[in-house]
C-alpha cells in the first residue's frame, strides 16, 4: 500500500447473501465467501422426527406459554394415572400421590389475583368451546382480560361478564363472526351488562375496533347451509355491489348476509327457505324478508319470493 493512501473500511454482507452453513457452524457471505461468524451454537433437537406423533413422544420440554392459563403454563401437573416415568405402576402410594396432587394444586394458587385468572380462564376455556373459537381468539381475550385486571377494571364487576365482553372484543378485532346475542346466551350474564363491560374496556384499554362486515358472516351462514363455495363467491359479490349503493350502512351484518346467502341460493338453484337460513344466521326471519326486499330492489328481483 503506498505512503499517505488510507484502506477503504470494508463494507458488510448484505443479509440476503448471508448463509448458514450447518455441516460447519458458519455464516458465509455468498458474494465474497468470508465467513462472517463461526462456532454457531446449533439449537436444534440431536433427534430427528417425521411424523407429530413421533415428536410428541421424543420431545423433553414443555408446551408452549400461554395467556389462557392464569400461571401462563410455568407449573407442572401430577397425573391421575398413578405411573412412574417408565410407565410402570406405583404400588401402595396412592394416598401419598392425592395428598401431593391437593398441595400441587394449592401451590399454583396462592394470591387473589392467581384467583382470579384461575377462574377467569376456566370460564375462557368453556365460552370458547361453546362458541367455536380459534385458539388464537381466545389468547386475544385472555391478554385483554389480564390487561383489564392489571389496571382495576374487574374489580366491583363480576368476571363472568368481564371475560364475556372480552371474548366479544377479540372476536371483533380479528374479524371472527360473533354477536352480541351468541355470547350472551351462553353466559349467565344479560346482554346490556356485556354490552356496558364491552364499552368499558375499548374506552379504558384504548382499544379501536372497526365495524363488523357482512362479508365476514357468509362462510359461516353457508357452511352450517350445507351449500357449496359458489355460493360465498356470489353472495359476497352481491354485498359488495350493495355496499356501493348504500344499502349496508346501520344495518345488522348477520341479517344482511342472510339475506345475500339467500338471494344467492335462488341464482344458483340451491334454494333454501328464508326460515332456514335466519335460524341459521341468528336473526329473525323478517329480517331476512326487510334485507331481501333492500336487495332485491337492486337486483331487479321478484320482491315477493319466499
Amino acid at each position: 500500500m503506498e505512503a499517505g493512501k488510507e484502506s477503504k473500511p470494508k463494507q458488510p454482507c448484505p443479509h440476503d447473501k448471508l448463509v448458514y452453513d450447518s455441516e460447519h457452524g458458519e455464516y458465509v457471505c455468498l458474494d465474497t465467501g468470508e465467513v462472517v461468524e463461526e462456532k454457531i451454537i446449533d439449537e436444534r433437537p440431536e433427534w430427528r422426527a417425521f411424523t407429530p406423533e413421533e415428536r410428541g413422544r421424543r420431545a423433553r420440554t414443555g408446551g408452549p406459554l400461554t395467556t389462557t392459563v392464569h400461571d401462563m403454563g410455568f407449573a407442572t401437573a401430577i397425573d391421575y394415572s398413578n405411573k412412574d416415568a417408565a410407565g410402570r405402576k406405583l404400588m401402595g402410594k396412592r394416598q401419598e400421590l392425592v395428598k401431593l396432587r391437593k398441595w400441587q394444586a394449592r401451590t399454583r394458587i396462592l394470591t387473589s389475583m392467581d384467583r382470579n385468572l384461575a377462574q377467569a380462564m376456566n370460564e375462557l376455556e368453556r365460552l370458547g368451546d361453546l362458541l367455536n373459537l380459534p385458539s388464537h381468539v381466545k389468547e386475544e381475550a385472555a391478554r385483554i382480560y389480564r390487561e383489564a385486571v392489571e389496571k382495576g377494571l374487574v374489580r366491583g364487576r363480576s368476571i363472568e361478564s368481564v371475560i364475556a365482553a372480552a371474548v366479544y372484543v377479540a372476536c371483533r378485532e380479528l374479524k371472527v363472526p360473533r354477536s352480541l346475542d351468541e355470547v350472551s346466551r351462553h353466559t349467565r350474564i344479560g346482554r346490556k351488562d356485556i354490552a356496558r363491560c364491552y364499552r368499558l374496556l375499548l374506552r379504558e384499554l384504548d382499544i379501536k375496533v372497526g365495524t363488523t362486515d357482512p362479508v365476514d358472516y357468509v362462510p359461516r351462514i353457508v357452511h352450517a347451509l350445507g351449500l357449496p363455495g359458489t355460493v360465498v363467491k356470489k353472495a359476497v359479490e352481491l354485498l359488495n355491489v350493495a355496499r356501493e349503493h348504500g344499502v349496508t350502512g346501520g344495518k345488522d351484518p348477520a341479517g344482511l348476509a342472510a339475506a345475500a346467502v339467500y338471494v344467492a341460493s335462488l341464482e344458483l338453484g340451491e334454494k333454501r327457505t328464508q326460515k332456514e337460513v335466519a335460524h341459521v344466521a341468528g336473526v329473525t326471519e323478517v329480517t331476512v324478508r326487510n334485507r331481501y326486499k333492500e336487495l332485491a330492489k337492486i337486483f331487479g328481483l321478484d320482491a315477493n319470493a319466499v
